[in-house]
């Protein structure tokens, strides 16, 4: 772009060679990207582009449908053409499709050109190991009525929802194959978990298997609270908690087994033969499948904390997960199953179907069960929490705290945001550890959002227990105390 920008001779050449320019997905372009599309171009209008911007996926790469939705102020002469018959999908899928996005952005409403269908399956599963087992039943299902193996799909938010997934088709000797990238036990993060784990075996310890996991995590940074943020760091940690989550798993379900028979569980899962590219039922990310389509497609993890991801957080972030929902709708020509699971190993904090389903199915989460401890769970149980803006259910931690949804409208003064932030900061470099660790941004924010008076109060906010509220109580309330 610096050349074609800085040398006219150059420029004056590329646009003598390519004088008309096609552009498909469009919507996905950067800034960067435009500009070298204008240099190319020059003053020529020979320009088509194509694109869908209710398919907009990548704006963590700089992509701006802008670009798209802007195309005809900056080119007044241009015709538009709507592309609205849709000839991949069923009448019921494309129906689900319009559905999830009608009145959130941009788009068209598509017509669908095939015959009728099945219509979509909603499925709610107690636990992720369950709603892998159900996946499973239904893809062998769908192959004993003639789909191929490779004509269908199980589509995920993030690739560490994949290992109890991979272990159910293993299970059932359904052969597949993982797009966009390796095995969930061949990642780098999970090998090495996995070495140190053997290493512990070796050493006879005594301590339960599911815990001896945990610490051999520990050794390689492994924390309970996620890093801040998305990345390598946030993928190496979602890594290691699922695989954490087998270890509990193992040691809830083998409560007389050591070490070395975890160790051999897990090893017996990561020789599991994956099928011969092309040959098995893909797994793949909702982005990774952007492009593609199959004749069967499930949907897994359609929760609250996965779809949306937990870490969107804002409105444009959480429109973005919308789309990607849509993306993956849009994947199936005629079987659609989508699921979630309630819990994330049968007990625990209990999660909803997600948002983007309100509207469309009813909540289809199975009733809540009796505690460990042998009582019902009561009216005032984390599910009962709903929102004091839109009167909506909270499912997430970070919801809880802030006693709202995330793209629901934030009430704290944003100097005193600021001014938390900053503290929080200079505590944090201070003892030189993550900000996080000092207090998560949700925490923070509820704390912006509820301006306590006093320790009392301020120790009534999830997330302040007592060890940071005697070591940071003074200082919190200290910058409360210049922003009332």
């Amino acid at each position: 772009a610096g050349l074609l920008a800085d040398d006219a001779d150059v420029a004056g050449e590329v646009r003598r060679t390519y004088r008309h320019f096609v552009v498909d997905e469009y919507q996905d372009v950067s800034p960067l990207q435009q500009a070298l599309l204008d240099l190319w171009r020059g003053p020529s209008e020979e320009i088509c582009v194509v694109g869908d911007p209710a398919q907009t996926i990548h704006s963590f790469a700089g992509a701006q449908a802008s670009f798209l939705t802007g195309f005809t102020r900056r080119h007044p002469d241009a015709t538009v053409v709507e592309l609205v018959r849709d000839y991949r999908s069923t009448p019921q899928v494309v129906a689900l499709a319009n559905a999830v996005v009608r009145g959130h952005g941009p788009g068209v409403e598509l017509r669908a050109q095939r015959p009728d269908g099945p219509d979509p399956a909603f499925a709610a599963a107690a636990s992720e190991a369950a709603e892998a087992g159900d996946v499973a039943a239904w893809l062998r299902a769908r192959h004993g009525a003639g789909t191929p193996w490779h004509e269908m799909a199980v589509l995920y938010r993030i690739h560490a929802q994949s290992p109890a997934l991979e272990a159910a088709l293993a299970d059932a000797a359904i052969p597949f194959t993982t797009r966009g990238s390796e095995g969930f036990f061949e990642r780098a993060e999970v090998r090495a978990a996995l070495r140190a784990l053997a290493a512990t075996a070796k050493a006879g310890p005594d301590e339960p298997p599911g815990q001896a996991l945990r610490a051999a995590l520990a050794g390689l940074g492994f924390t309970d609270e996620p890093p801040a943020g998305q990345g390598t760091a946030r993928e190496r940690w979602e890594s290691w908690s699922a695989l954490a989550g087998l270890g509990d798993e193992f040691a809830r379900t083998h409560p007389e087994a050591d070490v070395a028979g975890l160790v051999d569980e897990l090893e017996t899962r990561a020789r599991a033969q994956h099928a011969p590219t092309g040959q098995g039922v893909t797994l793949s990310t909702l982005h990774a499948a952007k492009g593609l389509e199959w004749d069967a497609v499930a949907i897994i993890g359609a929760h609250e904390g996965s779809l949306p991801f937990v870490l969107a957080t804002s409105p444009e972030q959480v429109a973005e997960e919308r789309r990607l929902f849509y993306v993956g709708v849009t994947r199936a020509r005629e079987h659609l199953r989508v699921s979630w699971s309630v819990t994330r190993n049968g007990g625990g904090q209990r999660r909803r179907q997600s948002r983007f389903l309100d509207g469309i199915v009813a909540d289809a989460a199975p009733a809540a069960t009796a505690s460990r401890g042998g009582r019902k769970r009561g009216t005032t149980s984390a599910l009962s929490q709903t929102c004091r803006v839109c009167g909506r259910g909270l499912t997430t931690g970070a919801e809880r705290k802030l006693r709202r949804h995330a793209d629901c409208e934030a009430t704290y003064d944003e100097a005193t945001w600021e001014a938390l932030r900053a503290w929080r900061k200079a505590e944090a470099d201070a003892a030189s550890m993550p900000a996080f660790v000092v207090f998560t941004d949700a925490t923070l924010m509820a704390i912006a959002e509820q301006m306590p008076c006093d320790l009392a109060a301020l120790g009534t906010i999830s997330g302040v227990g007592r060890t940071k509220l005697e070591r940071y109580g003074a200082g919190v309330l200290a910058v409360l105390a210049e922003h009332r």
